[in-house]
């Protein structure tokens, strides 16, 4: 059982991983043995994290920081370049997790921060999203995670370019899994609902906290550990047979109708 869900000695890179749900997601692939690789705008912030996960690692762990800015598509190449020279290989899973969030009426969503969400949920895992296929192809492995949310699945207020892109993102996971399965690379989509991270603090801020929670079966928000089963579950051997599958983790939100 073990082996089966081992993710040990695998290159994993986590975009976003500077904080919230992609820093939990680094430093667990980090514990339970993968060879992780976090990137993020800041690479002061992503190099240290490398260091301490490294130290905290099991046997022989090894983890980088790399720069990676979404908004920024010729980052992603340079950075892609520098886990091959570390590890002598593209990474085997990518967690495709980076995203910003938006909070605002419809009609207050301005050019702006339409393009800056556009940018970096979908156009910016797009081309991170390629550059790893594209290298996964060559070695005829690889697992891809793209992390949207389940405000791709329903129809939440005051979060319209948010919910957009991620659904665009759920959307890109189906093509990739339709085309790149003879390639031996699997593509899913990681949904998680509401969780507590510097991207609820926004939910918080606007005084939507108790509104929400009376939408959640299980009554409470979702913490950082309670995505660690799904994402091995993804991410290993386990999941072998699991291509195109969007995986929810909220607590039966996208259920209720309260």
């Amino acid at each position: 059982m073990e082996d089966l869900f081992s993710v040990r000695g695998r290159v994993a890179l986590v975009t976003g991983a500077s904080s919230g749900l992609g820093r939990h997601m680094a430093e667990f692939l980090a514990r339970a043995g993968a060879k992780v690789v976090l990137a993020a705008r800041r690479l002061e912030v992503v190099e240290e994290l490398a260091s301490k996960f490294a130290a905290d690692a099991r046997d022989d762990g090894a983890s980088l920081g790399v720069h990676l800015d979404l908004a920024d598509p010729g980052t992603v190449p340079s950075a892609f370049d520098r886990i091959e020279q570390a590890f002598g290989r593209p990474p085997q899973i990518l967690v495709n997790n980076a995203g910003i969030i938006h909070f605002a009426k419809f009609l207050d969503h301005d050019d702006e921060t339409i393009s800056r969400i556009f940018d970096t949920n979908l156009k910016g895992s797009f081309a991170v999203a390629r550059e790893a296929s594209r290298r996964m192809a060559g070695v005829k492995e690889g697992s891809i995670i793209n992390v949207a949310s389940t405000a791709g699945l329903r129809t939440p207020g005051f979060l319209s370019a948010y919910a957009v892109s991620k659904a665009g993102l759920i959307q890109l996971t189906q093509v990739m899994a339709l085309e790149l399965a003879h390639h031996n690379i699997r593509v899913n989509t990681l949904c998680p609902g509401n969780f507590v991270t510097g991207m609820h603090q926004v939910m918080a801020d606007n005084n939507v906290d108790d509104a929400i929670i009376k939408r959640i079966p299980q009554r409470r928000f979702g913490r950082p550990d309670d995505l660690d089963g799904a994402l091995l579950l993804l991410a290993s051997d386990a999941g072998r047979y699991m291509t195109g599958s969007v995986v929810k983790v909220d607590g039966g939100q996208t259920l209720s109708w309260l």
